[in-house]
């Protein structure tokens, strides 16, 4: 009966658990960009700071010498996160579509990833980690979808297939 009622009570009892909130945190020094400069791409991007504290990741994304993405990614000690269901970002995009993807372990290859679709305006999306898909190199893999009880790593990347300019405004991220 004990574990019964914990199993209905946690949930109502936890509350949200804060990846980052970056108009809260002076410090994103634990943010890097990663471009497809890595594989010989040409893609640029950057991390700035707009007048109201968030993260503005702004760039261009070119398909020169087989490139095509940029990405921003915070990796940290690992977060248990056992008894959330979610993921729950603040964001303010372009009308373009954006990859949120995450890992259990830094070790492991497989991305998860789930694909979201800005408005211009801001935006709480709300991402089921069930939902999010196993990627290896932009390639879907044929392993069960994110079930992990950790995450290490967060990260937003654009990569459409295509040359563009781009803009996402980022808040705050948190688990729920």
């Amino acid at each position: 009966m004990k574990a019964l009622l914990l199993t209905f009570f946690l949930p109502l009892l936890m509350s949200s658990l804060l990846v980052f909130d970056f108009s809260a945190n002076s410090d994103w020094s634990v943010w890097e960009i990663e471009n497809d400069t890595v594989m010989g791409g040409v893609s640029a991007s950057k991390l700035s700071k707009s007048e109201a504290g968030h993260a503005v990741f702004t760039g261009t994304v070119s398909l020169e010498n087989d490139g095509g993405f940029a990405s921003m990614q915070y990796h940290f000690a690992p977060k248990n996160i056992s008894g959330y269901t979610k993921a729950v970002i603040r964001i303010k995009g372009d009308g373009k579509d954006y990859q949120f993807r995450i890992k259990a372990n830094l070790k492991e290859w497989a991305d998860y990833i789930y694909t979201f679709h800005t408005t211009g305006e801001w935006q709480s999306i709300e991402i089921p980690l069930n939902k999010m898909e196993p990627s290896y190199h932009g390639n879907k893999l044929n392993i069960p979808n994110f079930n992990a009880d950790q995450i290490q790593e967060v990260r937003f990347m654009i990569g459409n297939g295509k040359s563009e300019s781009f803009r996402l405004e980022v808040d705050k991220i948190e688990l729920q």
